[in-house]
C-alpha cells in the first residue's frame, strides 16, 4: 500500500497559475504510474491527466490540453501537475492516485490521497 499526500492547493484569479504536489510514500513510487483526477460539487470524479512509471508518457483530459502538465520525480517520490491558464470550471478538489497503468478510469488506480481544493475566482 501506498500513501499519497497532495498539496498546492488554494485559491487564485482566473488565468492565473497553481502547481500541485503529491508526495508518496509506503511502496517503490517509481514502478507506478501516477494520475490526478479532480471533482466538483455534485459532480463525478474525473480524469485529468495521468503519467507513466518512467515519466516518458503521459495523457491529459482534453479539458485541460494545453494549459496543465503532469510530471515526476522518482528521485524524491513526487508527482506534480503545473496548472495554467486556470478558469472557473477548473475550481475542484484534486486527488492524486496511483495504479499499474496509466489510466483514466477511477477504478485502475487502487491508491488515493485525501486531495486539496483548488478555487478560481472569475
Amino acid at each position: 500500500q501506498v500513501q499519497l499526500v497532495e498539496s498546492g492547493g488554494g485559491l487564485v484569479q482566473a488565468g492565473g497559475s497553481l502547481r500541485l504536489s503529491c508526495a508518496a510514500s509506503g511502496r517503490t513510487f517509481r514502478w507506478y504510474a501516477m494520475s490526478w483526477f479532480r471533482q466538483a460539487p455534485g459532480k463525478e470524479r474525473e480524469f485529468v491527466a495521468a503519467i507513466n512509471w518512467s515519466g516518458g508518457s503521459t495523457s491529459y483530459a482534453d479539458s485541460v490540453k494545453g494549459r496543465f502538465t503532469i510530471s515526476r520525480d522518482n528521485a524524491k517520490n513526487t508527482v506534480y501537475l503545473q496548472m495554467n491558464s486556470l478558469i472557473p470550471e477548473d475550481t475542484a478538489v484534486y486527488y492524486c492516485a496511483t495504479g499499474r497503468t496509466m489510466s483514466p478510469s477511477i477504478y485502475d488506480n487502487t491508491d488515493w490521497g485525501q486531495g486539496t481544493q483548488v478555487t478560481v475566482s472569475s
